[in-house]
This record gives structure tokens, sequence and C-alpha cells, in this order.
């Protein structure tokens, strides 16, 4: 997702809750939506098929008010029996009946511990007063998209509304006639009657509920072809496609035009496309665009400029595909396992697409917005102390997050951080992680231990601030570099490459391992007959830092 500024007032409610029932793995939703001609009152009837554990009596839904619940079911198929469901305006209670465990048997300590697959139906209504935004476009036309991060899905969608709890989706839309249904994964069916469209799209992998979505509105698809041919987990290639209001349709391509390069590009360094197809959409997302799987939504306003959707958002949030989206970080503290990637995987489509200077000229950027954001120096990257979701939309995790994985690539080499990259990313396709996975990951690739490094970059605020001064021994014609580190966020451990120029012109390079400590002397290798002119700090931008000399 790449971030807008909005009003805090309309995130309100946005705040970190743990998984909403310990004991129960939603396997698969079914949203069955019947959206209206006008207004904002939408009906749906809504299955969960979970697993629970012995002890768990009720299942949970985060469902948030006004929408109002109508009924429900337990059961999976016809035998199905009604229950009676309380609704505190926040949280759904659909009372089950108990899993009892033979007590007859002993049960095998290394045996998996005992579970039952079972299914609630319930049914709800109301005018969402979030999550599912609907409003008329600027020539008056219905229209409805979701819209779910960080929690908003519960506003309209009973869930589990929790990253660590991904899940199959299937969403079965009614809309009126003249609007385009598009949501996660393929399309299923459809059929017409009555001035009345139904659709249904389902998908094939599993995801969390802030990007479980859809779209109904006056779209026009431009089709942008098979892309990334051999490299789709789902198919032998990428369908892609970009829907806009009718009014733009003309002007598409535009910048989707590089969007199989994108998209063949992530799959060549990290993985398969995960999803069975990818669709742009233009949309009501009050971000300038969200990562939703399958189906990227993009601020409309975009379309309507002369500069339209620039490639490095698109790369932004085609990354997200493989990072939050395909592995999605488990606990919210962690978000810069996806803004972090998604931000320095889009700044490597810059660096295979413009070249090297391209490549630094972004990574300065980046790091100047670093250097100038408050929360930088106040709060860490993995900020599990902050409970306002909204909050963690910042320079830690977006541009902080990846200039950390530009660090680390410099740290262990381009072999071992893509191989790593690529070890961390498959095993967990369509699962959660957190941050020390990354690390274990990055430590058995490199075999040595890199705590040293998270901790340093990810775990506190602030970033290096250094005072580098060269001190030149004419009748030993030595050069050393009298490195002093700030004491405002504490010494850090970096290797640190200056740039010497000497009064014949000559240039020299030299990099040098610094310690963490207040002072260090560091000599460098080499013959100096004379003092350099001139020296510049880390010239290729690879630290996050302040750098001085005298």
């Amino acid at each position: 997702m790449r971030r807008t500024w909005v009003v805090a007032a309309l995130l309100a409610g946005a705040t970190a809750l743990p998984a909403q029932q310990p004991g129960v793995d939603v396997l698969r939703y079914r949203f069955a939506l019947t959206l209206p001609d006008t207004g904002r009152t939408i009906r749906s009837e809504t299955q969960v098929r979970f697993v629970r554990a012995p002890g768990v009596d009720a299942l949970r839904l985060d469902l948030l008010a006004p929408m109002t619940v109508r009924g429900a079911t337990v059961g999976c198929d016809a035998k199905a029996v009604a229950a009676t469901p309380t609704h505190d305006g926040q949280v759904v209670s659909i009372p089950l009946a108990p899993f009892v465990v033979d007590g007859r048997a002993p049960i095998s300590p290394t045996a998996p511990p005992p579970r039952d697959t079972t299914c609630v139906s319930l049914r709800y209504d109301g005018a969402p007063a979030d999550g599912l935004i609907i409003s008329t476009d600027s020539a008056g036309r219905w229209r409805a998209f979701g819209d779910n991060w960080p929690n908003r899905a519960r506003h309209w969608l009973a869930s589990n509304d929790h990253p660590s709890d991904k899940a199959l989706v299937e969403f079965v839309v009614d809309a009126p006639t003249g609007r385009t249904v598009v949501a996660n994964g393929t399309p299923r069916a459809q059929s017409a009657s009555g001035g009345r469209t139904r659709s249904t799209w389902a998908t094939a992998a599993p995801i969390p509920t802030y990007l479980m979505v859809i779209a109904a509105a006056p779209l026009t698809a431009t089709e942008l072809g098979q892309t990334a041919c051999g490299l789709a987990a789902v198919g032998r290639c990428v369908p892609q496609r970009v829907y806009t209001a009718p009014e733009q349709a003309g002007a598409m391509p535009g910048n989707f035009s590089q969007a199989d390069s994108i998209v063949a590009f992530f799959a060549r360094t990290v993985g398969p496309f995960p999803y069975e197809q990818l669709a742009h959409l233009q949309s009501s997302t009050r971000f300038g665009g969200m990562e939703n799987a399958g189906a990227i939504f993009y601020n409309d306003a975009l379309f309507r400029s002369p500069a339209g959707v620039s490639v490095g958002l698109i790369a932004h949030e085609v990354a997200h595909q493989w990072f939050g989206d395909a592995v999605t970080e488990r606990e919210w503290g962690h978000l810069w396992l996806s803004e972090g990637f998604a931000t320095y995987f889009a700044a490597l489509y810059t660096e295979k697409s413009l070249g090297d200077s391209a490549f630094r000229a972004e990574r300065e950027g980046i790091r100047t917005a670093v250097l100038r954001a408050e929360v930088a120096t106040s709060r860490p990257v993995i900020d599990t102390a902050q409970t306002e979701l909204l909050a963690l939309l910042n320079a830690n995790s977006y541009q902080k997050g990846g200039f950390v994985l530009h660090m680390l690539r410099r740290e262990v080499g381009d072999s071992a951080f893509f191989r790593a990259i690529r070890a961390y990313w498959t095993p967990r396709l369509h699962g959660t992680a957190l941050t020390d996975d990354l690390r274990a990951v990055m430590e058995r690739e490199v075999g040595r231990d890199l705590s040293w490094f998270f901790d340093q970059w990810l775990r506190r605020p602030g970033f290096a601030e250094l005072r580098v001064r060269p001190v030149h021994d004419a009748a030993r014609r030595t050069l050393t570099l009298v490195v002093e580190q700030g004491e405002r966020f504490g010494p850090y451990r970096l290797p640190l490459t200056v740039e010497l120029v000497f009064a014949d012109g000559v240039k020299a390079e030299a990099t040098v391992l610094v310690p963490a400590s207040g002072r260090a002397e560091l000599p460098l290798r080499g013959t100096f007959p004379t003092a350099p002119t001139s020296i510049r700090i880390d010239p290729r931008a690879d630290l996050l830092g302040i750098f001085t000399t005298p």
C-alpha cells in the first residue's frame, strides 16, 4: 500500500487487536452479498467453515454496528440447525454444540491435537459505516468498493478480522446490472435476471481479511494479455487487465504497459506469481494504492491526472502480491515485512529497468525521508507497542524498513541475500511470518549470527550519526579514519565506505568495518604519501545515517 494522508478520524477504532478467538482457524468464507440499486444498505448471507479445538463452544466473529444480525445456523450441510446468536455491536457469538473428545481412548502425546471442522451461517444487513465504500462517481453513477486495511473488514464482513488467520474466500455478489463486479480470485459464474446480475468469484489460495474485497462499479476492462508466461504458480501465464471508468479507458494501458515486465521481474527474483490473475482497478480507496490479492485498487484521482498511475506505485503494489499478501505479517507490529519489502522491491525494479543511477537516486530519496521523519527518531521499526494501526503507516514501516533491506543485502552479499529471500518466501507461501523468521533464514544462508544487525536497525529507534576525520601520518605514509558516533541513538556496527580525492586528482575508495563504539581509529590499507584534499562519506548511498567531516 502506498500511503496517502487521511484524517485520523476516518479510521477511528482501527486499533491493534489480538487474533479474535484462540482455538479457531477459519478455512473458508462464503459471502453472499446483495447490493442495492441506490443507497447504502446491503444484505449478507455469510458461511464460515472453520476448525475448532476442544473447549471452543462458540464461534465469535467481528461485525460492527450498525450491521444487524437476523439469524444463524450451525452445520455444513442440509442438516444445519438454527442457532441463537448474540451481537454486542462489535462481536457476534454463535453457540456451538459441545466438542467432546472420547476419553476412553488414550491420546498419544505425539499425536496431533483433536480438531473438529464445522460451519456457521449468519444472516445480517445494514449500511456499513466503513470498509465497503458506497458512493457515486463524478458522473453520478452508483458504485461500491471494499477498502479493508487494516481491520475494517469487520464493518461489512463477519469474520476473524486479523492478519494471522488467512482463509479461502468466495464472493457471490448480486448487483444492479450495468455494474462490473470484480473480486479476489477468478470468476466462477455469472447470470442476469430482472435488472440484476449475480457474479461469483473465488480464490484458490487463502488470504487475510484485509485483502478480501469486491468492486461493483461502471468499469471498462482493458486487457493486458497473458503476462509473465512460465512464471505463474497457477496456470502457465498471469492474465492481467486494467478496469477503469469508461471515460479513462481510452488512456489505457498507460504505465500499466510495464505490468508484464514488473510481474516477470518479481517472479524471477522471488518465486512464481502466487495468484490466478492480476487486476488493476480505478477505485475509491482512500490510499494511493491498496494491494488486495489479485485485485489491486488504485485511487480514482490518479487516473484523472495527466501523469496517470506511476510505474513506481504499480511496482510497489505488485510487489505486495508476494510480500504482505502471499506471505503476511502475523502481527501488526511487523508491518515492515509488507511495506518495507514493497518499498525496496519497487526500488529494485527501478534498478532493473532504469539502471544503477536511478536506483541510487531512489535510495537517496528513501534515506532522506527517514532522516526527516520524527517517528524514525522516537520509535523502532518493529513497533509492537503501537496500538493505533493507522500510525504504523509511517517512514519506519516503509522507507526505513526498505532501506534496512538494502543494508542487509550489502552486509551479506547479493547471492546470499536473494537466495535467503527465496528461502524465506517459498516455505511460507500463503502463510504468515515474523521478523525472526527472516533473520533465521538469513543466518542459515550466510552461516553467521545477524541478531546484532536486526536489533540495531529494527528494534531501536534512530540511525547512525558519524563524524569521520582522516588522520595522515606523512612519515609512515599511512591514513587512519577516526570515527566518532553520536550519543543520541547509540553506536552502530556497520561497513563504512569513503571516497578520497588527492591533490593530483587521483580518487581512491576504501571500506572499513566500524565497531559499535563511541570512537574508533581505523587504519586504511595501502600507502598514502599525501593527505587527501577531500573525503566523501558513503558515496553510493548505502547506509542509513548522517555523516559529517571536519
